[in-house]
């Protein structure tokens, strides 16, 4: 395989996840100029997440392509190291990743800083050194570098930013944030790591033992309601951001937001046991969500 191929082949493993994210990365009723932005972005999003989870591609291909010795292709620490530096290169120099390099122009064009790209990484890498959450206020924390920079990212493509949207939209993030870590809580203890705040577990007696069970005793529902609760007061209070805006914005804003309210919406269907899987809304709530969303309603 050519160099070409193989930079083709791990930019197609990366963005062909966009079709099974959970909320539309950049869909087709949005300007070709922010579709083509939206996804080198969600490119290095995806990729950096799939370095934190020890996701990448059999083969060592996104190692070499960041310079990292085949000895340390399985050292994650090692792998955000080099992407960190690879990044940098996007603002001074020629990166070396094809996914990087794609992302270049978006950045030039739109004016990006380096920050909520850093703040991604810094996540992922905080996710190797931390796997639990004392307070709620820790896992804000947490969701200001997980999710917030994604959001910052999207009103920085579109032109769109002011400190009243920014603020919005990272309610609206960490919102979202709160609702995948509610959808995985199985995956994510396979994993070794519990987003579901440790002072929340005591006060609903619950033990990480209980987290592991099939399906989820009382304790485990009514800790999942209390957060999930939390998670859709977050989205309610970020909601105002679609309004603000016009247009193709608006109805890509609103889908963000519906779709975690919808995600909301089947946990509680699902009489809060996300233990047996993650609870999904369907294709008619999300559009009820959606209409809801633009309507301005709650």
């Amino acid at each position: 395989m050519t160099g070409t191929d193989t930079a083709t082949a791990l930019e197609r493993a990366t963005l062909d996840k966009a079709a099974r994210e959970n909320f539309p990365v950049a869909p087709f009723f949005l300007p070709r100029a922010w579709r083509t932005d939206l996804m080198a972005v969600y490119g290095f999003a995806r990729l950096v997440d799939d370095i934190g989870d020890g996701d990448l591609a059999s083969g060592g291909a996104d190692a070499r392509a960041l310079g990292v010795p085949p000895e340390r292709a399985d050292d994650r620490l090692a792998l955000l190291d080099a992407f960190e530096a690879d990044l940098r290169r996007v603002f001074d120099g020629t990166p070396h990743h094809p996914l990087l390099r794609r992302l270049q122009p978006t950045v030039r064009r739109r004016g990006l800083t380096p920050e909520p790209f850093l703040g991604l990484i810094a996540a992922n890498r905080q996710d190797q050194l931390v796997t639990r959450y004392e307070t709620y206020d820790d896992l804000r924390a947490y969701c200001e570098l997980s999710a917030n920079p994604v959001g910052r990212l999207v009103l920085a493509v579109t032109g769109t930013e002011t400190p009243e949207r920014i603020r919005r939209s990272d309610a609206v993030c960490t919102g979202l944030q709160i609702v995948e870590h509610l959808q995985d809580v199985a995956e994510d203890l396979g994993r070794d790591r519990i987003y579901l705040p440790a002072q929340d577990m005591k006060r609903f007696h619950v033990q990480e033992s209980d987290l592991a069970a099939p399906s989820a005793g009382a304790s485990v529902r009514a800790l999942v309601a209390f957060e999930a609760r939390r998670a859709h007061d977050l989205l309610n209070e970020g909601a105002p951001l679609v309004g603000s805006v016009h247009g193709r914005l608006k109805l890509l804003l609103a889908g963000f937001v519906a779709g975690g309210k919808a995600a909301v919406r089947a946990i509680a269907a699902a009489d809060f046991d996300v233990l047996p899987g993650p609870p999904k809304p369907g294709k008619l709530q999300l559009l009820r969500e959606a209409g809801t969303t633009l309507r301005g309603e709650g």
